[in-house]
């Protein structure tokens, strides 16, 4: 039986368009290669990867009754992920985005703030919360840490592994608001920018261990070409990251998410489960958008177990 994922929070509707170098000015025209619409956000974009590992996924965010928040969920459900449990808000738009990517792999963000600070944490599908194996919270920023530490609490009691990842930069407000939720998680999975701005640090490992002082289990920061660092109370590992063709780098970061989680839920330590997150992540970059790449766990498993048998990978184990 498939080992079961909850993605909840934050889900959206993005269109990415690639190669954008710059504007066109006045009503010029500037030929691309490829616009594509796909699910996004913190939990959409870690579920449709949670979906290829093998988990039989699930997804509770909130959406508008409008066209995106339609295709959102026909999207997600196209890719055999469970969507019954979003709330429809009515008359309020679904989050949405424009991301213009560069030739180079990066990209910008037009970003419309809908229905991500709507979700009703009272209404979260309980049942299920209870039930599954791993339960990811994406952006709690939106809700709140009283509120997001109701959701994660109830999965730790259920037995479930609890993870978090956020959207918001570089604030210590971010980790003040948010700091009642933090004892009930086993795994924060920021990246480099993201965990330096929360702490005020200026070195990450020390970074990451001010997080786990505010009571969160570990934590596993992405640090883009370089790969991952992850940090315990007693620990800090470096998994470099994978070589790859990059084309984009959005999504990367929730890729490593769900690649790490489904390591953790193998039974792997987190250090090992960080090289499933970047040999996840290494495949999804080597398209557009959080969708991108075509594996399988099967394919992650050969390439993580290749990974070990190398002599940098091995001091790890």
């Amino acid at each position: 039986m498939a080992m079961k994922a909850l993605a909840i929070g934050t889900s959206a509707l993005d269109v990415l368009v690639q190669p954008v170098d710059s504007i066109p000015q006045g009503q010029s025209i500037a030929l691309v290669d490829d616009i594509h619409i796909t699910p996004s956000g913190t939990a959409a974009a870690t579920a449709l990867t949670f979906q290829k590992l093998g988990f039989d996924t699930y997804v509770s965010s909130a959406c508008g009754d409008d066209t995106r928040g339609q295709i959102l969920r026909q999207l997600l459900n196209e890719r055999g992920i469970n969507t019954d449990t979003f709330q429809i808000v009515d008359g309020t738009a679904t989050t949405g985005s424009v991301v213009p990517i560069r030739k180079d792999g990066s990209h910008p963000t037009l970003h419309l703030v809908g229905t991500e600070i709507l979700y009703d944490v009272d209404n979260a599908p309980w049942d299920l919360i209870v039930d599954v194996d791993v339960v990811h919270y994406g952006a709690p920023e939106f809700q709140g840490g009283k509120a997001v530490a109701k959701v994660l609490r109830a999965a730790k009691d259920g037995g479930a592994i609890t993870s978090t990842d956020l959207l918001a930069n570089g604030s210590k407000a971010v980790v003040t608001w948010i700091q009642d939720a933090l004892p009930y998680v086993d795994y924060l999975l920021p990246n480099e920018e993201q965990i330096l701005g929360y702490t005020g640090e200026n070195n990450l490992i020390a970074a990451c261990r001010r997080m786990i002082d505010y009571g969160v289990g570990c934590v596993a920061a992405t640090t883009g070409k370089d790969g991952a660092v992850v940090v315990t109370r007693d620990s800090a590992t470096t998994i470099p990251a994978m070589r790859t063709k990059i084309v984009s780098t959005d999504g990367a970061g929730d890729a490593f998410s769900a690649g790490f989680l489904k390591g953790v839920a193998e039974g792997y330590s987190p250090e090992e489960a960080a090289v499933w997150g970047v040999a996840t992540a290494s495949y999804t970059v080597t398209g557009i958008g959080p969708d991108a790449g075509e594996f399988t766990d099967d394919d992650i498993r050969t390439k993580v177990e290749k990974y070990f048998s190398t002599s940098t990978a091995n001091a790890v184990r």
